[in-house]
């Protein structure tokens, strides 16, 4: 049932929460309801932040400490846990895609 074409995205997973910490080199998010937090390793030039809506674009500089973000990341091509994509929302309650 499943296509092979489909495999990259289905090993993608999104994380919503506060940005705990942000770099050059990470992000580090905190799930405010389950206290779990992950770090995020990002490439250098990574240029994928997007408003919650994907249609407004704009630079790691953008995010901030505090700030609730929703990253869509993966483990697969580095090995180690980064961010393909990170989504700057407006509360806890919103999410990818919405408006």
């Amino acid at each position: 049932m499943l296509a092979a074409s489909s495999s990259t995205a289905l090993a993608a997973s999104t994380f919503y929460g506060i940005v705990v910490h942000v770099s050059t080199s990470n992000i580090k998010v905190q799930d405010s309801r389950t206290k779990q937090t992950l770090s995020f390793a990002i490439l250098p030039k990574f240029d994928q932040v997007f408003s919650a809506d994907g249609k407004t674009t704009y630079q790691m500089k953008a995010i901030k400490a505090g700030q609730y973000v929703g990253v869509i990341y993966d483990q697969k091509a580095l090995g180690a846990r980064h961010a393909d994509k990170i989504y700057l929302l407006n509360n806890a309650n919103e999410r990818i895609g919405s408006q």
